[in-house]
C-alpha cells in the first residue's frame, strides 16, 4: 500500500472529535486508507445491498449489536444514520465514528445538519505527484495517465480504466443525485465540460454546445461537483475595482479522466493537443489543492482575471498577503512568462509575495523579478505556515 499524506492529518484529529468525515471521488482510496488507519473498528459499506437494506430496516440494532465505534463507508446512502449517531456522541463520551463517502454537497449537507461541532471533514482526492514512484515520468505522461489508484494497483491502462470508471458514474452515482432521463447526453455534457477545462463558466455556451436548457447546465455542473468530477476555482476580487472577473474557472479533478473525456488516447496524441496547457494548468492546480486537503486544509486558492484578459492563473491567499503564480507548459523559459506577473506586481492594492511560473521544464532558475519553478519542484515552494 501507498502511504497518502492525508493519513497524519486524519489520526491527528483522533480523540479530538467523535466522529471523522473523509469524502471524495469514488475510487480515490478512502477506503483502503481508512480501513488501514482503524484496523481495530467493525466496518460496514453501506454499498452492499443486504447490508444497506438490514441497516434501514432497524438502524439501531447497528449500534446495539456492534457498539459505538465503527466505520461506516458511504453513509450518503442512509443519511438517517447521521441523526442516530449525533444522539450517540452526545450521550457517550467514548462513541468514535468513521465516515466516509463520493458524494460532496449532498453528503456534507447533512453531515453540517446533524453533526456541526461533533466531525472533523476531510476530503481525499486520487494519489499526488510527490505520493507516487516514477518521477522521471514527463509530465504528459502524468496529465495522460491521471492519478486513481486502481491504475496503479492493478497496472490498468488509462485507455480502459477511464471508459469504465465513466460508465459506472453515470450509471450509479448520477442517478443517486438526480434523476437523469437520457444518459447518453449527460456524457456529452461531460465531454463538454472536459472542453471548458480552466476557462471562465458559461453555462449558456455550455447548454448550447449540449443542445440543453440554461437551468439544466447549472443543475448538472452541481451533480458533478457533487460527485467530484469537477470543481470551480473562485476569482480574487476583494479590494478590486468591479472591472474585475468575477465567474470561476472550471477544472477537473483528475486530468486522467479529463483526457479520456476529449477522446485524448495516448501520451503522444496529448502532446499535439491544442488545449495542452489548459490540462498542465489543471495538473498543476490539482498538486496545489491536493497539498491542502492532504494536510487537512481548505485550499486558499483563486485566480485572477481583469475586463481585459490579464491574468494571473492561481493566488495563493496567504492572509496577510497573495502569492500569484502564472503557469506555463512550454518547457523553455521565455521573458514573457513574467508578464502578467509585473503587471499585477504594479497595479495590485494587497501585499504581494515574489511571483512564481511553474514551468514545464526541468530547472529552477531566479529572476529579477521572480521565480521560475519547475514542475517537478512545485510542492517544494508551496507554503508551509
Amino acid at each position: 500500500m501507498i502511504n497518502r499524506n492525508i493519513s497524519e492529518a486524519i489520526q491527528a484529529m483522533k480523540g479530538k472529535y467523535p466522529v471523522l468525515t473523509v469524502t471524495g471521488p469514488r475510487q480515490g482510496g478512502k477506503t483502503t486508507l481508512i480501513k488501514s488507519l482503524f484496523s481495530d473498528l467493525p466496518y460496514f459499506s453501506l454499498e452492499t445491498p443486504d447490508i444497506r437494506t438490514q441497516i434501514q430496516l432497524n438502524p439501531r440494532a447497528l449500534f446495539e449489536q456492534f457498539g459505538h465505534q465503527m466505520i461506516i463507508d458511504e453513509v450518503q446512502r442512509i443519511p438517517e444514520l447521521l441523526s442516530y449517531i449525533q444522539t450517540l456522541v452526545d450521550e457517550d463520551p467514548e462513541a468514535f465514528f468513521i465516515l466516509s463517502g463520493s458524494h460532496n454537497l449532498l453528503m456534507l449537507e447533512n453531515v453540517s445538519q446533524s453533526l456541526a461541532g461533533r466531525t472533523a471533514i476531510f476530503y481525499m482526492l486520487p494519489f499526488s505527484l510527490n505520493e507516487l514512484p516514477g518521477k522521471e515520468r514527463s509530465y504528459e505522461e502524468w496529465i495522460f495517465t491521471g492519478f486513481y489508484p486502481r491504475i496503479y494497483d492493478k497496472m490498468i491502462p488509462p485507455a480502459q480504466f477511464y471508459p469504465n470508471y465513466i460508465e459506472t458514474y453515470v450509471q450509479r452515482d448520477v442517478r443517486q443525485i438526480r434523476n437523469i432521463g437520457n444518459l447518453n447526453i449527460f456524457q456529452r455534457f461531460l465531454s463538454v465540460c472536459a472542453g471548458y477545462i480552466g476557462q471562465t463558466v458559461n453555462y449558456s455556451n455550455i447548454a448550447s454546445a449540449v443542445g440543453i436548457k440554461l437551468e439544466t447546465a447549472k443543475s448538472w455542473i452541481s451533480v458533478l461537483e457533487t460527485s467530484f468530477i469537477i470543481y470551480q476555482l473562485n476569482p480574487y476580487y476583494r479590494n478590486f475595482n468591479k472591472r474585475i472577473t468575477k465567474s470561476p474557472k472550471l477544472y477537473f479533478y483528475d486530468t486522467g479522466l479529463a483526457c479520456s473525456l476529449l477522446r485524448i488516447n495516448s501520451v503522444e496524441a496529448l502532446d499535439t493537443y491544442f488545449h495542452k496547457g489548459a490540462l498542465f494548468e489543471n495538473f498543476i492546480i490539482n498538486e496545489v489543492t491536493k497539498f491542502y486537503f492532504n494536510r487537512g486544509e481548505r485550499p486558499p486558492i483563486y485566480f485572477w482575471q481583469d475586463s481585459q484578459k490579464r491574468e494571473i492563473d492561481l493566488v495563493i491567499d496567504l492572509g496577510s498577503s497573495l502569492l500569484p503564480i502564472e503557469i506555463k507548459s512550454s518547457r523553455t523559459f521565455s521573458p514573457s512568462f513574467f508578464k502578467h506577473l509585473d503587471w499585477w506586481q504594479k497595479v495590485a492594492t494587497v501585499p504581494l509575495e515574489e511571483g512564481i511560473v511553474i514551468y514545464g521544464g526541468d530547472d529552477d532558475w531566479e529572476q529579477e523579478n521572480g521565480k521560475l519553478v519547475s514542475w517537478k519542484n512545485l510542492q517544494h515552494m508551496l507554503p508551509t505556515a
